[in-house]
């Protein structure tokens, strides 16, 4: 079994002639705009439904198209990164993500607008496994955890992306005219901060494989990032809907579900290194666990408007800093380049997040929606019971 390294400990560290602080600022950055340039996205997805005039179900079929791209470039990206270097394929990877997102604006039919969102997901992957790369180098060479706050500056990113896009349709601009504002800023920032990255390349003498046999750790720290991501989709797309159905909300406190708990999301991150290095990762992360859990069967058991908010503000916090102590951890991997040890764990852990949603459908369908929240709720003690087993975690 392979070992995890405190990523105090590792060694050899890349050097810089820039500061640590110039070097985690520049990392924050990069992902504080892939959050920007996905919530673009997101925003106007009404519009572009209205614009090409499709129907709910051949709308869900395109959507499918952005993560099938993400999905079948996994392998590749994390070769080569292992390769050529997180800086190198990030400072490629992001420019194309900016241009890709202006291209979805360009689309004029459905199978145009799929084929942009597969090119959008190739693209966000490459960024994706390059910068969470680019992290555990920044993280290494910092000294201390700090990959939370970093996913912290991601969920930023995906807010001010919201608040962006919700004044432009106030302003009544159109989706291409909006897309266009976001990529420049994006460019621009990428050509400032690209300076500062670490090169972030794989110090393995031996070129990786394409395919490498999965690791019994890594795969439970899959299962991990599995279980989180599985909640974080169901939270993201069915919230508004438990509200409304479930805890009888009135119609402008709907949202407040989704919001309490994205708001305790980012705020859970930003403040995550903090409590990683006093207390360590094993014991945040079984902590974090039992919370999600606590957070749903609270939810769940009294579906009033406090509680239920009070609820999901739980699983915000016991979901923030699960996948970025994942990524660490599996970054510091000693057995091979910390680009494929975070693809593979991304790769099912990603599985989680589109497998989600559908789980809550099927089993509110056949029972109540209540029961699809209350099994959502068995992965936090899952997660707690798989962490208790992984002796390599500290």
């Amino acid at each position: 079994m392979s070992t995890i390294a405190d990523s105090s400990t590792l060694a050899p560290q890349e050097t810089s002639k820039y500061s640590k602080q110039a070097i985690r600022l520049a990392v924050s950055l990069f992902y504080f705009g892939q959050g920007l340039v996905f919530a673009s996205w997101a925003s106007r997805i009404p519009d572009i439904k209205t614009a090409l005039h499709l129907s709910d179900a051949a709308l869900g079929s395109i959507l499918l198209a952005l993560p099938v791209g993400q999905l079948i470039t996994m392998p590749l990206s994390g070769r080569l990164v292992a390769i050529f270097g997180s800086k190198r394929i990030l400072t490629l990877a992001a420019p194309f993500y900016a241009l890709c997102l202006t291209n979805v604006a360009l689309a004029t039919a459905g199978w145009q607008l799929a084929l942009c969102l597969l090119l959008f997901g190739v693209s966000g992957n490459l960024c994706n496994i390059a910068l969470n790369t680019q992290a555990v180098t920044a993280e290494t060479h910092y000294g201390k955890p700090i990959m939370s706050s970093f996913h912290g500056s991601w969920s930023l990113g995906l807010f001010t992306g919201a608040l962006v896009g919700l004044l432009m349709m106030n302003l009544h601009l159109s989706t291409s005219n909006h897309f266009w504002i976001i990529a420049p800023l994006a460019w621009l920032h990428i050509f400032i901060n690209h300076r500062f990255l670490l090169i972030g390349k794989s110090a393995q003498k031996e070129k990786p494989k394409f395919l490498i046999k999965p690791q019994g750790v890594l795969v439970q720290l899959g299962i991990i990032a599995f279980c989180s991501m599985a909640t974080e989709g169901a939270l993201m797309d069915w919230s508004g809907v438990y509200f409304k159905e479930i805890v009888k909300a009135p119609a402008k406190w709907v949202i407040l579900g989704y919001a309490s708990y994205s708001a305790m999301m980012t705020l859970g991150r930003f403040i995550g290194d903090r409590f990683i290095a006093t207390y360590g990762r094993k014991k945040l992360l079984q902590f974090c666990g039992l919370l999600v859990s606590s957070g749903m069967i609270i939810s769940v058991i009294f579906p009033y408007l406090f509680t239920a908010t009070l609820g999901f503000m739980m699983v915000g916090i016991g979901v923030s800093v699960i996948i970025p102590m994942i990524y660490s951890i599996a970054g510091n991997n000693d057995k091979i380049p910390a680009s494929l040890a975070i693809a593979m764990v991304s790769s099912i852990g990603y599985f989680g997040f589109l497998m989600g949603p559908p789980l809550i459908g099927y089993i509110s369908e056949l029972f109540n929606l209540r029961y699809s929240f209350a099994f959502v709720g068995c992965f936090g003690v899952l997660i707690s019971l798989i962490v208790s087993k992984i002796r390599a975690i500290r």
